[in-house]
């Protein structure tokens, strides 16, 4: 896939997955690599530019497997946000589809 496209979609899939319940970075790129091909070295300077524009908080959480975890967890501005994404992706998807398809 190409690597400007996948940018540009990766800022939905993070706030997508995060809004539906509080997620950690490695989560994130597990997560995100089922089904794009993704480096770990992209979610983390996302996660950090989100929660600078104050798309997400984060807090710290025991973990039974090692240190504790950085969590990010979505503000309402971050849910408008996604939502505001989600809507502008469907509206792509479906001008794309009309163009390839001939309609």
């Amino acid at each position: 896939m190409n690597v400007q496209f996948k940018k540009g979609v990766l800022e939905l899939c993070v706030l997508s997955l995060i809004a539906r319940r509080d997620r950690y970075g490695y989560e994130l790129v597990e997560e995100i690599s089922k089904s794009i091909e993704i480096a770990e070295g992209t979610i983390y300077p996302l996660l950090r530019r989100l929660t600078k524009e104050g798309f997400c908080t984060t807090y710290l959480a025991e973990s039974m497997e090692g240190p504790p975890r950085k969590y990010y967890r979505l503000t309402p501005e971050g849910h408008e946000v996604q939502q505001r994404l989600l809507r502008e992706w469907e509206q792509f998807v479906q001008g794309v589809q009309n163009v390839v398809k001939g309609e």
